[in-house]
Formats: C-alpha cells, structure tokens, sequence
C-alpha cells in the first residue's frame, strides 16, 4: 500500500508541475490537466509495481529516482487507454465517460461550433499523445544516472513498439474477422502479455543491471502471466460485472473483439450457434438478449471452461519460473503475489 501512495504522489507531483507549463500557454488548457490528473490517479498501477519489485528482486533499493521512474509508465498505459477507447468507440473507461465522450460534452456544455463528436475524438488522440510525451519526460526526468538510462532505453523503446504493434494488430484482427486462436493468443501476448508484465519486468532490472540470463527468467514468469492476464479481461469483458469493471455488460461483445474466448466459440459452435453469433457479434446496438445468447454459446461450446483453464495453466507456469530464482527472497514472494492478484483481480 505504501508504494502505491508514492507512485500516486509522485504522479500527481508531476502532472502538477507540466499542469503550470500549459497554463503558460494558455487557459483554455487547463481541461486537459484536469482530465489528465483524474484520470491518472485511478489504476491498480501493475506496471510499476512490476517494475519495481523487478528491480529489487535483483537487487535493486528504494529511491525517489526509481520510484519516480517506475511511476513514469502509468503515462504510456494512459495513452493506450485513450487512445483504445476511441479505436473501439467505448462509451467508458473506470465507470466514467471515456475521455472523448468527456471532451464531446465540454463542446456542448460550451457551445462550441462544429461536430461534439469530431471535436471529442480530437481532443482524446491529443490528450493521449501528451501522455505519451510525458511518460518519456518523467522517466528522463526521474533522477537515474545517465548510464542506466543509456541501457534502459532500448527496453523502453522495444515495449512501445510492441505496444502499438498490439494495438494494430487488435484492429486489424476485428477488420477480417477471424476465428484463430494462435492469432487471437498473438494479439494477447502483444497487446497486453508483454507490455502489461515482461516488459516492465525488463524495465525494472535493468535498471538494477541485471544480467540477460535473470532478463530470460523473468520472461518466463512475465509472458504466461502476462497472457493470462489479458485472457481475465477477455473473459471480464463479456461476463463482468459493470460495477467492477467500468465498462456495459457484454462491451467486447458489441465491438466484435477477436479474442481467444470468442475464437474458441467460433471454432465449436454448431451450425446453429454459428448463425446466432454471425447475427450479434460486433452489432454495436447488441441488446441485453443478444448479450445473454452469446453468453450462452460461449457457455456451451465449452470456450469459457476452455480459457479459464489456459490461465490456471499460465498462471501456475509463471509462478514455477519464479520460485525457481536466485533472487531476493521478499521480491520473489512479492511478485508471487502479485502474480496471484492479477489474474483473480483482487488488487
């Protein structure tokens, strides 16, 4: 608890600092530091605190400076979230108007002249490009010696890129409407498995100077559990609870994701299930019956079970890998933990 209330502060610290820089430039921004901070201050920060504990797992000790710098990619996975509720058209993010319904209703609210709409997306691919530059300025500004910067930034660099590699691929993916799951479980590993656990994992040793056999190891614990991760929120976003997961029941279901549940359903159905999913997977106004049969199918076809046995299955390859480290010992039962409270969302 106590390092999530210095990866907070240290972000708000921060948005403080770059809010002054705006208003320099004028007023009319200050909706942009104003959604950036609310926004900012919700998440249950994994990326850092995989970062982190990485860090000290290989030795690594407490400091403003890694704190400061493990903090710095809640900024990137901002940017991800807005600019992936505008490529999906998500109505919300965290039980809240996602950030382009957000700016749709200041243009009303204001009178504006123009499309609410156009101006809302607008606003949202720009808010999220600022948060892509300020995840670089706040981890060059985290305090870290130049020397560890020079080797961290070819880490940080490779986890944007397959970040965005993800991100194109999950739209692509939607476009031809395949049914495969070695495509869908590429789409995971990518979009989520790598950037959401490896990579920070990476990010945090090597700050510490680990070495590429402890890197190997923690990609062995990171990519299954990272995968299993984005398989819980395939899974949360047909049969979630709205109240937990911020998002409608049954969203993914209206935006037709491509995932390794709904391949797995795909590729089971029968002739009948197959024509009732043609009819409502991707229909954007997908009723609350529509939803219910596709649950249903999903059911039935065994997908679900199917899923949530590869997650077990991950989980358990991830936690092997861990325990078999010659790592600092707490770090190691940290990142058990942690491990455990991702995939059963109880951080």
């Amino acid at each position: 608890m106590q390092l999530r209330e210095e990866i907070e502060r240290a972000l708000v610290a921060f948005i403080d600092r770059e809010s002054v820089e705006l208003s320099s430039i004028g007023p009319e921004l200050a909706p942009i530091s104003e959604a950036t901070r609310e926004f900012l201050t919700e998440g249950k920060r994994l990326r850092p605190l995989f970062a982190y504990w990485a860090n000290r797992a290989c030795g690594g000790v407490h400091s403003d400076a890694l704190v400061n710098a493990v903090s710095s990619l809640e900024f990137l996975h901002a940017c991800a979230l807005i600019h992936d509720d505008v490529m999906d058209g998500s109505d919300t993010r965290r039980g809240k108007p996602a950030i382009h319904h957000r700016f749709a209703t200041l243009h009303r609210q204001e009178s504006m002249s123009g499309n609410a709409e156009t101006f809302g997306l607008s606003s949202a691919v720009l808010l999220g490009d600022l948060c892509l530059v300020w995840a670089d300025r706040m981890l060059n500004e985290s305090g870290l010696d130049h020397v560890v910067m020079h080797r961290l930034n070819p880490v940080y660099d490779e986890m944007r890129v397959e970040l965005m590699a993800g991100q194109y691929l999950d739209v692509l993916e939607q476009a031809l409407a395949t049914s495969s799951v070695e495509r869908s479980l590429r789409i995971a590993r990518y979009k989520s498995g790598k950037y959401t656990v490896e990579r920070p994992l990476h990010f945090g040793a090597v700050i510490a100077g680990a070495d590429t056999p402890t890197l190997e190891l923690f990609s062995r614990y990171g990519l299954p559990l990272g995968e299993a991760f984005q398989l819980r929120d395939d899974i949360l976003g047909v049969f979630g609870d709205p109240s937990e997961t911020g998002k409608p029941a049954g969203d993914d279901l209206r935006e037709g994701k491509r995932t390794v549940l709904i391949a797995h359903a795909v590729n089971r159905a029968s002739a009948a299930q197959s024509i009732e999913i043609r009819k409502h997977l991707g229909d954007p106004h997908l009723s609350p019956d529509g939803v219910q049969i596709l649950r249903e199918i999903i059911r039935d076809t065994g997908a679900l079970s199917e899923v949530e046995k590869i997650i077990e299955e991950s989980l358990a390859e991830s936690i092997a890998a861990i325990s078999s480290a010659s790592l600092d010992a707490e770090a190691v039962a940290v990142l058990k933990d942690l491990a455990i409270a991702a995939i059963r969302r109880v951080l």
